[in-house]
């Protein structure tokens, strides 16, 4: 967070889903060109085979489509929409945006930094990068559904912030649907006219309207998209479970009359009555942790644990073969993990990794494990089981 926000780490909190918060580079420790350049970007479009969705192209506003940039893979390769650079090197020389999406998945320092990020945040993350011609535009005003950072990586380029017509959207409330608002509000005077340089970071809740504009030579920025939970997220899974509580309730399973209309309310108004009593008893019941448990379940989900290399896992596994030695290991940052224990006293370790059942005597010495005591003093044989399920690294 420090590096996107410098100093006003401590009170960001105040801003965060309220306001805008523009930081030069001079307030940042160091640049964003670690993290993204242009050399990376040929890398990506000319030699990582990519294909769509994680690359889309824009102009003047719209999206092209993806035969427009794609072509085969050649021989050996069975495959039709890969990347072709031949394409993209001629729509981009003729003003086309070219919009790199999910690095967080697929360029090493972006799926370092968005992890630690995310782990920072609390809130799922994700990482595109717009690579903009000279003077040209690849969106029209819009809004997102999602808070972003924009990340100024080279070159210049000018934006033009106005107020949300519609304050914190959730993801099925897309700007699209309130075209004609966005339209009058982007025609108004906007609340910052900038332009954003090299190392410069600038914070967007979800609703505010943009559009960027390339100033001079080719401008490229990342965009860290912030999918926050919300209150609305907490809501529908503390219905969720209420309803699912009252399918034990035998009246509210019982069937309506026969001949019932369900399209007239006077009919259902006795058994509504009785349902919405029924409900509103249910969701008042609920506990915070029974509405806990599945977030959790949709949080490990959200993200990814750390890399990890299937070939190093192997030899790391086999060394333990002939080696009582765990000290080697560590654990697998990112992983989300806790042990989950049942009634019956049996164990499961639950992580992005996946899930592993524990025997009885494990259980202490994975929560150990997960508490920071390390894998020196681990069974050589429950340390190769957490190997294999990915759950321990090589240091």
């Amino acid at each position: 967070m420090r590096r996107l926000v410098g100093d006003r780490v401590a009170d960001f909190g105040d801003l965060w889903g309220e306001d805008l918060l523009l930081t030069r580079s001079e307030d940042l420790p160091q640049d964003f060109s670690d993290l993204l350049s242009a050399g990376a970007v040929d890398e990506l479009v000319s030699e990582r085979g990519l294909r769509t969705p994680f690359l889309r192209v824009a102009r003047q506003g719209s999206t092209l489509p993806d035969r427009r940039f794609t072509a085969g893979g050649g021989v050996g390769a069975t495959v039709g929409d890969q990347v072709s650079d031949d394409k993209l090197t001629r729509l981009f020389a003729d003003g086309s945006t070219m919009v790199l999406q999910g690095l967080h998945r697929t360029w090493p320092p972006l799926v370092t930094f968005s992890q630690a990020l995310a782990a920072d945040l609390g809130h799922p993350v994700q990482v595109n990068a717009y690579v903009t011609p000279p003077q040209s535009r690849g969106f029209d005003d819009h809004y997102d559904v999602h808070d972003v950072f924009v990340l100024q990586v080279e070159g210049e380029k000018r934006w033009r912030l106005h107020a949300p017509v519609h304050p914190s959207p959730m993801r099925d409330q897309p700007w699209t649907s309130r075209r004609e608002a966005v339209e009058v509000e982007a025609a108004r005077e906007p609340l910052l006219d900038v332009t954003l340089r090299p190392g410069d970071c600038l914070y967007l809740p979800r609703g505010y309207l943009h559009a960027a504009t390339a100033l001079g030579g080719v401008s490229t920025h990342l965009t860290i998209g912030i999918h926050p939970w919300t209150r609305h997220a907490l809501a529908d899974q503390l219905v969720r479970t209420a309803l699912a509580d009252l399918a034990d309730d035998e009246e509210v399973r019982g069937s309506l009359p026969l001949g019932v209309r369900v399209e007239d309310p006077a009919e259902t108004a006795d058994d509504l009555a009785l349902v919405r009593d029924r409900l509103l008893a249910a969701v008042a019941a609920v506990d915070a942790a029974r509405v806990a448990a599945p977030l959790a379940a949709q949080a490990r989900s959200n993200q990814r644990a750390a890399p990890v290399g299937p070939l190093a896992q192997l030899r790391a596994a086999q060394d333990l073969q002939t080696s009582d030695d765990a000290s080697a290991l560590t654990l697998r940052e990112h992983l989300a993990a806790e042990v989950v224990e049942g009634e019956d006293g049996s164990g499961r370790l639950q992580s992005r990794a996946g899930e592993l059942t524990l025997q009885d005597d494990e259980v202490a010495a994975v929560r150990a494990l997960l508490a920071g005591g390390g894998p020196a003093g681990l069974d050589p044989a429950l340390a190769r089981r957490l190997v294999l399920a990915g759950v321990l690294v090589p240091r």
